[in-house]
């Protein structure tokens, strides 16, 4: 077994970007396995005889973090690594582990003296309650109620010290109503539960009143709950409203007209709600959101847009050009307010306005961009600039400690550790620096990695890195079976993933082109292809032959419209037939820049905007943005 072991880590020289000098890389690699397994078998002394020799191997720390954290009563040698390895990952991950083993054995003056503030909330709430039981209870107790004052759930590690504080003076009603009602805002019902039974009396029952209309509050349409004005019940009443919100803006809007004036609520509260009874309108692309976005006393950012995104939906020019001149200096400086400016311009016949801002909006290399470039009948601006690197720049920096680590963590095949230590070791380095790191993350084959590297770097215009090939052959295959363009697999494929083959969306897509497993069967099904589990939607063949597949499925549904069958492969077919217009049919930018969820808008825009990059990429010409924007119409 163990030879079979040292032959393993042999293979794995192969994908160390370190040339191999004077050290024994495979022989230090074979001596850490050995050690790991000495730490999961707890065998001391095989241990340290192999630690022994790996002091100066890259994953030492890391070794050692393994071993210390097995016997968190080890106090002086977990001090002394602390002190040794502070610039390390595992310090804080050491400290933390071993602060909670502190408090379990009670010893708060350990915790305090070790403690170090770090935003971990567990471990904040243990060191007031180190200083509660040390003699400053006073002291602890006030600084709790910051942790306590908040809408999300809290650790089990503060249950004793808000305990303590539920028991004391500092606790009011006004600071219990204040996180009942946070817990709301939050949609974290079973903290608002727990709240209510916490008050007594009148209290108790006006909580109660209020978590009923949060479930249904439709309940504020009651005579008696309208007959009665004082300060609770409008409360109760606008947060009825802003529930109501959600599903049917129209009617919440009219009943909170009929009321407002005769509810004691102070502006700010009253403005709150008329914030979000307006963007809810125009979520919805319901008639009146734009006079309501209009009549705000404050708009700020979203209420800025949205305006816009209101009028463009009427097709109501003049309400257009009014709400455009709504926009800040620095908004209108985006491509995307520059090219609907234009847009006005060229439908109130000023040609040559209209041309001068498409040409300005045309230097973005974004869908935007693209549509003002195809408007002014111009070439893509794509800017194609690789980071800028010195001779021995990916050498040098693949030597440094940190990523010495990485590279022997991919070696090893610690595959979540080696990511873990990565983004450990890039968010140490200057913004320069970020980006030779992303140009090393590609050189070993890690294309999702360096793709969001160079991210963290603001470095936008290396479009080898930022849009990789991979996969190259599949996609070209599999898009000429189901009769697409590469370039918009290619686009789906780097929006979903990245390239990263093992991704997993958090509520379940699998793989390069996030297929959800159910999703993955029924297609697997209807080609006759077997998909043994839902794990082998990891495989880059079968996801993207089942993605694609889905894909063309979503275009014959949507008419052959990619920006349809786009917004349909994020949100959902049915969602996406929901947003078609009712009547007539609607320009495909307007559609676009007006789709309710944020995300679904990006998504569209972006990959729309990533297939022209592809077309650039694949030294192919022929696919142009306007050839995607089809007028949108109900079918």
């Amino acid at each position: 077994m163990k030879s079979l072991q040292i032959i393993f880590l042999a293979l794995g020289l192969l994908l160390c970007t370190r040339a191999a000098g004077a050290r024994d890389w495979l022989r230090e690699r074979g001596d850490f396995v050995l050690a790991e397994q000495a730490v999961e078998q707890g065998d001391a002394a095989a241990f340290e005889a192999l630690a022994a020799s790996l002091t100066d191997y890259p994953l030492y720390p890391y070794l050692h973090y393994q071993w210390l954290k097995k016997d968190l009563t080890q106090g002086d040698k977990i001090r002394a690594f602390l002190a040794a390895y502070h610039d390390t990952r595992y310090a804080p991950l050491l400290r933390g582990k071993w602060l909670k083993a502190l408090a379990e054995r009670g010893q708060w003056q350990d915790y305090i003296d070790n403690y170090q503030a770090g935003g971990d909330t567990a471990l904040d709430c243990l060191y007031q309650w180190a200083r509660y039981q040390t003699g400053f209870r006073d002291q602890a107790l006030f600084d709790a109620k910051r942790l306590w004052l908040s809408g999300g759930s809290r650790p089990g590690e503060c249950e004793p010290l808000f305990t303590a504080l539920a028991q004391s003076t500092l606790m009011t009603r006004e600071m219990i109503w204040q996180r009942f009602e946070l817990a709301l805002k939050e949609n974290n019902r079973q903290l608002a539960d727990s709240l209510a039974r916490q008050l007594t009396g009148l209290d108790r029952d006006a909580a109660a009143l209020w978590l009923q209309v949060d479930q249904n509050p439709e309940l504020i349409r009651d005579d008696k709950f309208l007959s009665s004005r004082n300060s609770f019940s409008a409360r109760i009443f606008a947060h009825g409203i802003d529930r109501m919100a959600r599903s049917a803006p129209e009617s919440a809007a009219r009943l909170w007209d009929a009321e407002k004036n005769a509810l004691p609520l102070e502006e700010p509260g009253k403005q709150t709600i008329e914030r979000r009874l307006a963007l809810a309108l125009a979520f919805q692309r319901k008639a009146g959101a734009y006079d309501r976005l209009t009549a705000l006393s404050i708009r700020d950012g979203e209420v800025r847009e949205w305006r816009v995104r209101s009028a463009l939906y009427e097709q109501n020019w003049p309400h257009l050009s009014a709400a455009l001149s709504g926009l800040t200096f620095e908004e209108m400086k985006e491509a995307r307010w520059q090219y609907w400016q234009a847009r006005e311009l060229e439908l109130s016949g000023n040609s040559e306005g209209a041309h001068a801002l498409y040409t300005q909006a045309a230097a973005d290399r974004s869908f935007y961009g693209f549509l003002a470039a195809d408007a002014a009948s111009q070439p893509y601006r794509l800017s194609d600039q690789p980071v800028p690197m010195a001779a021995n720049g990916l050498s040098a920096l693949a030597a440094e400690k940190d990523f010495a680590a990485v590279g022997e963590l991919r070696a090893l095949h610690h595959d979540l550790e080696a990511q873990r230590q990565w983004w450990f070791a890039v968010d140490k380095l200057s913004q320069e620096r970020r980006a030779l790191a992303a140009k090393l993350a590609e050189a070993w084959g890690w294309e999702h990695i360096a793709i969001k590297t160079l991210v963290k770097a603001d470095y936008w215009d290396d479009l080898a890195l930022r849009f990789p090939l991979r996969y190259l052959e599949q996609v070209r295959s599999n898009a000429s079976q189901q009769s697409l363009d590469p370039a918009v697999v290619f686009g789906v494929m780097r929006q979903e993933s990245m390239f990263d083959s093992r991704a997993e969306s958090p509520v379940g897509a699998l793989g390069l082109m996030q297929v959800m497993p159910k999703t993955g069967r029924q297609i697997a099904r209807e080609i006759q292809q077997q998909l043994a589990t839902d794990y082998s939607l990891f495989d880059p063949d079968l996801n993207i032959r089942l993605g694609s597949y889905y894909f063309r499925k979503l275009l014959q549904r949507f008419g052959g419209h990619v920006a349809l069958a786009t917004a349909a492969y994020n949100a959902g077919p049915a969602r996406v037939a929901k947003w078609l217009p009712m009547a007539g049919a609607v320009p495909a930018d307007i559609w676009i820049e007006t789709i309710p969820y944020k995300e679904t808008r990006k998504y569209v825009a972006s990959i729309l905007s990533y297939a022209i990059i592809y077309q650039y990429r694949l030294n192919k010409n022929t696919l142009k943005m306007k050839d995607l924007m089809t007028a949108i119409s109900s079918g």
